[in-house]
């Protein structure tokens, strides 16, 4: 239960009537709803906010009109919310760029709503344009940049940080041995991914971490820093040597997109 300007009940159902007013005021279809950010990959401190994402589709003359639409919607930001939208040609352009943001999306562990036709759709377009270079350039890009804006020469840290350098490396390591997208859970990288003489360390940082109020800081972990640093040096060398596949076809998407609009899917049956 959860206390909110006037409201007071689960989050599931405040997400619910959320969504009812988006689709009431913007005029479109929401396909699919989800939790994104440290609550969705398990690591949630006890002040975290809650960080709802959305797909949806407008009508069809939307798409054939020579005027800008917005392609997403900003809904709520505040210190409890925060929610944002994307348009699904938006969508399906970032999927043919196998952007991870996608892929976390569509298979988040937190779904507050979906529809078949979106999975459906995914089930169809996911596993075509996913790019293991990319994704691993992503989300290694993602980590080098956290450590250095959140770590340098500072000697106390926010442990929460750590996750966001450690998550990123590890769904690295996952692309690499598995080649496909990464479960967004934090647990799940950890128990499959991991080294098992890092397990205990990393685990009593999350314990240390789940305590932690969102702005606390806490000594550095030296045994931490130096496993970022190895795995950073290793996927540097890795991917400069890489050769990229991404699947650079329009086609299919093309036509996942074109009979979408063209059969009015915006609308429920």
């Amino acid at each position: 239960m959860m206390k909110y300007k006037e409201y007071e009940g689960a989050i599931n159902d405040l997400v619910a009537l959320k969504m009812k007013e988006i689709e009431e005021k913007e005029n479109v279809r929401i396909l699919h709803v989800i939790e994104s950010g440290s609550r969705a990959w398990g690591f949630a401190s006890p002040d975290s906010d809650y960080d709802v994402r959305f797909i949806y589709v407008r009508n069809t003359e939307s798409y054939l009109t020579l005027q800008n639409i917005r392609d997403t919607i900003d809904w709520e930001l505040n210190d409890v919310l925060d929610i944002n939208g994307w348009d699904i040609k938006k969508v399906l352009t970032h999927i043919h760029k196998s952007n991870v943001v996608m892929y976390e999306w569509a298979n988040s562990p937190v779904v507050y709503y979906t529809t078949e036709e979106w999975k459906a759709l995914f089930d169809r377009v996911g596993d075509l344009y996913f790019s293991r270079k990319a994704s691993m350039y992503h989300y290694y890009g993602t980590a080098v940049s956290n450590y250095k804006k959140n770590f340098g020469e500072a000697t106390l840290v926010k442990y929460k940080k750590y996750f966001y350098v450690i998550r990123p490396l590890l769904a690295c390591k996952w692309i690499e041995e598995r080649s496909c997208p990464p479960p967004v859970l934090f647990d799940t990288l950890v128990e499959t991914v991991l080294e098992e003489e890092m397990r205990p360390v990393v685990r009593d940082l999350i314990s240390k971490k789940m305590k932690m109020e969102e702005g606390d800081k806490a000594p550095r972990i030296q045994e931490i820093d130096l496993y970022i640093e190895k795995l950073i040096a290793y996927y540097k060398d890795l991917l400069d040597h890489m050769e990229s596949d991404l699947n650079r076809d329009w086609k299919a998407i093309d036509k996942e997109f074109q009979d979408m609009i063209l059969d009015g899917y915006w609308k429920e049956e």
